[in-house]
């Protein structure tokens, strides 16, 4: 950041600068952006060892801060992270391109031949928390649909995320694209996120990635349209019809592979009829790995679990603990869903069929999942090769936000000398 400059200011050139790099970027030919992409994952792979550096200084800051185990998670980069960063943009970068392809096509009796294709949405503001790999996810993404970025990362990930925004700009280079497509906003001052909330004459849309706060402020300040990502309060119903292997196998995943991803299972659901069978062994399991268990009910009895308290329910724990109640069945566990859900991921653990199309009919979460590990809400495991975030409204994207998902589209109309009546 220029000393001399103050934060309207650098933003309104941050702005400028994307829009100008948008203009360009929206017409850029597949192969300059796949090769730009290709270029930045060989120069994250190159340049690891001054990410990993930049990333021990985030950590020390963590620290001082007083994150959670959890947070910290979120926040640390290895080797084998970096790995899947580079991962990440290898698979973005080898998707289909999707500006320009046709959506639907058709002719009308008054002679005119109609497309409808996809179309850059423009500018784009990206504002997440602490994890650095959303610096080259969103990066990615927004440059792969032809969009110039503009990305403000947390405080806590400020330098391992300009570490990794450098290898992108290396990759914009190569390719002959134009710097400015992907910029990262050069300061921690909050005012910065205030001024891009408000940049109408620059910014199409807004994807704030991170917790209820931080989506919460955007929805409130936010004159630009918003792609919002809100918190996972991740429910797993365990029907009468479960099968305990399969259970424990899932459970154990979801809440315990990494707790502070938006896809952790936070409250268990155990329909009552199977509290003894499926219930207590699942239970047992979690506290064996270390899960604090706050339930409620009969699971309240379990050895080793808390008394639940009104609070744990919608509640994002994003650490080692879970909430646990006993419903009557499918329809209670929907009423509770509805009531303290987040509409982000929730899974159904059953094997019967009328009971799984019951929960994914009258239920509307961005995700529904039947026997399979709510860790998979993720945009690289359905196939994008990353995601800019899980989107839990319904206007424009929904669900995990790839490439497609950030572009709109334009109708292109032709005729022979079509006239209308």
């Amino acid at each position: 950041m220029k000393d001399s400059m103050t934060i309207p200011a650098l933003m309104a050139e941050i702005g400028a600068r994307a829009k100008a790099a948008a203009a360009e970027l929206a017409f850029a030919p597949a192969a300059k952006k796949t090769a730009a992409l290709e270029a930045a994952a060989d120069a994250v792979w190159a340049r690891r060892a001054e990410i990993i550096e930049a990333n021990a200084k985030d950590l020390e800051y963590g620290r001082n801060k007083g994150l959670t185990p959890a947070m910290m998670d979120r926040l640390r980069l290895d080797e084998a992270r970096i790995q899947g960063i580079v991962g990440g943009l290898r698979t973005v970068a080898a998707q289909a391109d999707p500006v320009g392809a046709v959506i639907a096509e058709w002719d009308m009796p008054s002679g005119i031949h109609i497309e409808r294709v996809r179309t850059p949405l423009g500018v784009v503001g990206v504002i997440y928390e602490s994890r650095p790999n959303v610096t080259a996810d969103a990066g990615a993404l927004c440059l792969k649909a032809g969009n110039a970025v503009i990305l403000r990362g947390g405080s806590e990930s400020f330098h391992s995320s300009s570490a990794i925004h450098a290898c992108l700009v290396d990759g914009l280079k190569a390719a002959g694209l134009p710097e400015d497509a992907i910029q990262l906003v050069p300061t921690r001052d909050r005012a910065a996120v205030s001024e891009l909330l408000t940049m109408t004459d620059y910014v199409d849309v807004i994807v704030p990635r991170g917790g209820k706060g931080l989506v919460g402020l955007v929805q409130r300040e936010a004159r630009v349209p918003v792609f919002a990502h809100l918190e996972g309060i991740v429910h797993i119903y365990i029907d009468a019809s479960a099968d305990l292997e399969k259970t424990l196998k899932v459970v154990m995943n979801a809440k315990t592979r990494r707790t502070g991803i938006c896809g952790a299972a936070e409250c268990l659901l155990i329909h009552q009829d199977v509290i003894d069978t499926i219930g207590k062994p699942v239970i047992e399991a979690l506290e064996k790995a270390g899960v604090e268990v706050h339930a409620a009910g009969a699971l309240a009895e379990i050895a080793g679990t808390t008394l639940a308290t009104e609070d744990d329910w919608g509640h994002e724990f994003l650490d080692m603990i879970i909430a646990a109640k006993p419903v009557e069945d499918v329809d209670a566990a929907i009423a509770h869903i509805r009531r303290y859900g987040s509409n982000h991921t929730d899974c159904i653990m059953a094997e019967d069929s009328w009971a799984v199309e019951r929960f994914f009919q009258r239920l509307d979460s961005a995700i529904l999942m039947h026997n399979a590990s709510t860790q998979f809400a993720d945009g690289g495991e359905f196939g994008m090769g990353a995601e800019i975030g899980i989107a839990t409204g319904k206007m424009h994207a929904r669900g995990p936000v790839g490439a497609e998902q950030l572009t709109s589209f334009k109708y292109l109309v032709t005729g022979d000398g079509a006239v209308r009546g």
